[in-house]
């Protein structure tokens, strides 16, 4: 991955199942067509480490990257490493160390300031109707 674009490109292809804290940040997420994100919110951590465990094998933890964040990031890689689970970093690393990203919640707002198209200008669609075809004669 060489830049933003590419980023999203990946997380969105990816069959990993994506952490994020919560409902802001997953609807970042969803914004550039990102499907497979689970929040944090409203549900103890043990619980959602045990659900993880019981699904997947592999996950993208995508917590914030201030102080709060990284303090949940390194418990939640912990817990779900000691249960089996591996925990992908690529795309944690990579706005780490390409981005001045401070909460995934505002992705969207950076992406507009970095100029990178939504996933509104992604999203063509496939047919093109006439609307004088669809006209009663």
């Amino acid at each position: 991955m060489n830049d933003l674009t590419e980023w999203l490109d990946a997380l969105r292809d990816s069959d990993k199942i994506i952490l994020v804290e919560g409902k802001k940040d997953k609807a970042a997420l969803e914004h550039f067509g990102i499907t497979k994100v689970r929040t944090l919110y409203k549900k103890p951590l043990f619980q959602i480490i045990e659900e993880i465990a019981e699904h997947y094998d592999e996950v993208i933890l995508l917590t914030d990257l201030d102080k709060e964040g990284k303090l949940l990031y390194g418990k939640l890689s912990r817990e779900l490493q000691h249960k089996g689970i591996k925990i992908d970093t690529t795309f944690r690393e990579f706005l780490q160390k390409n981005t001045k990203l401070s909460h995934i919640e505002g992705l969207v707002s950076y992406c507009q300031k970095m100029s990178i198209k939504t996933v509104k200008a992604w999203l063509r669609p496939i047919v093109q109707h006439d609307s004088s075809s669809l006209q009663k004669p």
